[in-house]
């Protein structure tokens, strides 16, 4: 392998780490939520801004971080959201009142938020052949996809054995070592520059109606669905929405140029996100509360519960998913992996009270890792094929936020009809534990829903292009996918 190639591949590695990170911390926090509201007395309302408070500015932001990447250099702006977060990480870990945790962990998501945004096109500018993208992508996918349940393992074994503080203090070395070897690695490369003008009235009306759409699902099942609160900030979110789309139709140089959204496959892959991430929050939200509700399992354990599918989508992204777009292309892997996850969500739905393991969670924990290693490459990839370098930050802004706000979508959306089967159950005359689970069951077949969706649109509007479909011209893409 030569100097450049090595360099490559340890700047991917770099970018991966900065990456994991962030995603670790929408999770590990989870985990420690009784310990920290214990420790700095917060009540149940006020706890929850511990975790809104970070995908507020982490939503908000995603957007803007990717277009100030493109117009000042991709790695400019990821070594400054990683600088902020772990500064910010630094913050939160030596908290000591609830106004600093929730204040540093907003920090947090705008550092986060910025470094996400750009990430993914520093990657897609690192790789450019077929091959090399494809197994980048596998990486950078494991990432995406794995850090969630890693962060729960984590975020058990730190609160467990340490205290708190230390799921956020953890970053510290890890940021500082990010940074220091992204300024060693990653190639410095301008930004498009646009004359320098930022247009700060799209970037204030599309931040200000992601923060309120945000807000207004992360709060949606305690307020009510059709509450004037949920329903109001909707209503604006979607005002804001609309003076947003009016400016950025008729500025010189608009933040999101709307001709971006004409492109068939990010338009498309932005819809798949949005379902995808739903149901890979059903799956991973859903079976954590099971186990420790019905089963209960201590935080620990719950984490440990969730290796098989690490391992399994570590496996196949870092190793087979690359020669499987190679091979196939990028609709077929894509079908076939969200299928598999619909029918991991299916058998989930049938665990009983008193599940096992091995015979009523195994199966579908293995099912969902085949199925998230196979389909998040062709997601990220057919999400960039169409754009130039010069709006990659935009659009790998524009990915992260159809995840996020599917993420959360979907998550209220099965909280919601998981409370609602468990209140008829219990009104019913049916036992704590049986309520509880049926109210499960109902949200994974709606999760496996979701995941049939994602594989159905993709197959039904992705367009093979010739970056994703250079395999089936040129077979020996798949001996150079190995490094």
């Amino acid at each position: 392998m030569s100097e450049h190639d090595r360099t490559r591949w340890l700047a991917l590695y770099v970018l991966c780490a900065g990456s994991l990170m962030i995603v670790l911390d929408m999770t590990i926090v989870n985990v420690a939520l009784p310990s920290i509201r214990t420790d700095l007395g917060f009540t149940e309302t006020s706890l929850a801004w511990v975790v809104n408070a970070y995908l507020l500015t982490f939503g908000g932001f995603l957007l803007l971080g990717g277009r100030l990447g493109d117009l000042f250099g991709h790695r400019r702006l990821f070594l400054a959201g990683i600088t902020l977060f772990t500064l910010a990480s630094a913050a939160c870990g030596l908290s000591d009142s609830q106004g600093t945790l929730i204040a540093a962990r907003a920090v947090q998501g705008l550092g986060g938020a910025v470094a996400s945004a750009v990430s993914l096109s520093l990657i897609m500018n690192l790789f450019t052949s077929p091959a090399d993208r494809a197994k980048a992508m596998g990486v950078f996918g494991f990432v995406a996809s794995g850090g969630g349940s890693i962060g729960v393992l984590l975020g058990g074994v730190l609160t467990g054995t340490i205290n708190w503080h230390w799921i956020f203090l953890i970053n510290l070395p890890i940021g500082v070592a990010v940074v220091l070897f992204s300024l060693r690695l990653v190639p410095t490369e301008s930004g498009s520059g646009v004359s320098g003008r930022i247009d700060f009235g799209g970037a204030v009306t599309v931040t200000a109606a992601l923060m309120l759409a945000v807000y207004a699902i992360v709060n949606g099942n305690q307020n009510g669905w059709t509450s004037g609160e949920t329903l109001g900030l909707l209503a604006g979110a979607a005002a804001i929405f609309a003076v947003f789309l009016a400016i950025e139709s008729r500025v010189s140089a608009p933040l999101v140029p709307l001709r971006l959204f004409r492109l068939r496959n990010l338009a498309t892959a932005n819809v798949v996100g949005v379902f995808w991430a739903a149901a890979m929050f059903a799956a991973f939200f859903l079976t954590a509360l099971y186990l420790q509700l019905v089963l209960g399992y201590s935080p620990l354990r719950v984490g440990l519960a969730f290796l098989p599918t690490n391992l399994v989508m570590g496996f196949l992204s870092l190793g087979f998913s690359a020669k499987i777009v190679m091979r196939f292309g990028i609709k077929r892997p894509l079908a076939v992996g969200l299928s598999l996850a619909a029918v991991a969500l299916l058998l989930f739905a049938r665990a009983p009270v008193g599940g096992h393991f091995l015979v009523d969670l195994l199966p579908g924990m293995i099912l969902l890792g085949i199925g998230a290693g196979i389909a998040f490459n062709p997601v990220l990839l057919a999400a960039m094929s169409d754009v130039s370098p010069e709006e990659s930050g935009l659009a790998s802004g524009v990915v992260n936020t159809s995840f996020m706000m599917g993420g959360a979508l979907g998550l209220a959306v099965l909280a919601s009809v998981a409370a609602s089967r468990t209140a008829s159950l219990t009104a019913s005359g049916h036992a704590h534990l049986d309520a509880l689970t049926g109210g499960y069951h109902i949200s994974f077949v709606v999760g496996a829903i979701f995941a049939l969706s994602a594989a159905a649109i993709g197959v039904a509007f992705l367009r093979v292009n010739a970056a994703t479909a250079g395999a089936h011209a040129a077979p020996e893409f798949a001996a150079e996918g190995g490094h």
